[in-house]
């Protein structure tokens, strides 16, 4: 059975998050009661499951390294690392040191029940790793090329791991040439457990029901929206199973693709596509 493997601090899992930082990220989604930038809600999205994970990871003494976590953008000719602050140009670092390095810590109000029935607003914490930038054209091909080698390095570094996901966030077609041959290449390592995982999201603000983890092409409406999905990795059993818990249909062909996606279905999709086996 592939992705089964053991995730530990000696065998630990990797994550690469891959953020579209172009132009039309500044363009509005619907976000609640209010509209936000796609790229705020995007970054908001990957701050809060960092801290998530750190929870996750949280032992007596600290933030246990099970995973290690790059964030890096592409847009305006440039690809890198969209870490902020003591973080600022690293790629894959281990959790316990992003757990430890927020560039900053944000006081948030959020509603939450009175218990009456009712919402009351209270002040949260919020860290921040990254902010929303929008700048530019989509490199998409670049980016996945980016991943491509830090997926080479890891996959030599730990051969029986668990394979890294790679989890883009798009509003757009790639502006340097198709990716799908950068996306095969990506895809194409693997270790003793099985592939390398790339999993996309799609983000709208035009409306309109999001497709969340198809298993074929034909509700999909266009070329570029078949070319994700083509370029998507088929869900793991247990992902499957995570996602059927949530209410999405699943079959054994499902694939970790979102068109359309809206601010739940964003949160969802990172929930979904950072689902681990065991940690030990």
């Amino acid at each position: 059975m592939p992705y089964t493997a053991e995730i530990s601090r000696t065998n630990p899992g990797c994550f690469i998050f891959l953020v579209d930082q172009s132009a039309s990220m500044s363009d509005p989604m619907e976000s609640g009661e209010t509209t936000q930038p796609r790229a705020e809600v995007v970054s908001n999205a990957i701050n809060r499951l960092l801290t998530e994970l750190s929870v996750k990871c949280a032992k007596e003494e600290g933030v246990r390294d099970y995973f290690h976590v790059a964030v890096i953008g592409y847009g305006h000719n440039r690809v890198g690392s969209a870490y902020q602050g003591a973080l600022a140009g690293r790629d894959l670092v281990p959790l316990g040191e992003v757990a430890n390095n927020p560039a900053r810590v944000e006081s948030r109000t959020k509603k939450v029940s009175d218990g009456a029935g009712g919402l009351v607003e209270t002040t949260v914490q919020f860290p921040v790793w990254m902010d929303p930038v929008t700048n530019g054209g989509t490199p998409m091909t670049r980016a996945l090329g980016y991943a491509n080698t830090l997926v080479g390095h890891w996959v030599d570094m730990h051969p029986g791991g668990f394979p890294p996901i790679v989890l883009n966030l798009t509003d757009g077609e790639s502006t340097d040439g198709d990716p799908t041959s950068a996306a095969i290449g990506l895809a194409s390592h693997a270790t003793a457990d099985g592939p390398v995982l790339l999993f996309n999201l799609h983000v709208s603000g035009s409306g309109g029901a999001p497709i969340t983890f198809p298993d074929n092409e034909q509700a999909l409406p266009d070329t570029y929206a078949k070319l994700l999905f083509q370029m998507s990795s088929v869900l793991p059993t247990h992902m499957r199973s995570y996602a059927a818990s949530q209410g999405h249909r699943v079959s054994e062909t499902t694939r970790g693709f979102v068109y359309n996606a809206d601010i739940v279905s964003i949160v969802e999709f990172l929930d979904i596509g950072t689902r681990a086996t065991e940690l030990r």
